[in-house]
């Protein structure tokens, strides 16, 4: 079986009781801008469920680094999902869309 990405999901709230849609195992994720479609997270992962529920923004300033990020920070996000049989499997996968990525950049350029 050929894996293939899954449709853009919003990506959940939790002070709104939404939770993560994504498999318990290894495989890719990718996290966009929901209004740009600027590339916000793309990963290799063994759980795509945790690594997804750990996503956050960057602090903004120096006193964030010692307190909670506040979920709100976050702009509105969409994320998809790759799954593969394996971590391995999953950084190959990796790798060549990195690859792939940087040959459309040149070309774009």
């Amino acid at each position: 079986m050929i894996a293939n990405w899954t449709e853009w999901k919003q990506y959940p709230r939790a002070s709104r009781g939404e939770t993560i849609e994504a498999p318990i195992g290894a495989g890719l994720f990718e996290v966009r801008v929901a209004q740009t479609g600027a590339l916000f997270a793309f990963e290799a992962t063994d759980n795509l469920a945790q690594a997804l529920a750990k996503i956050s923004a960057p602090p903004k300033s120096f006193i964030s680094w010692f307190g909670r990020r506040d979920a709100a920070m976050l702009p509105d996000l969409e994320y998809r999902t790759f799954p593969t049989s394996s971590r391995a499997t999953a950084k190959i996968a990796f790798e060549r869309m990195i690859d792939r990525r940087e040959a459309y950049m040149r070309g774009a350029a």
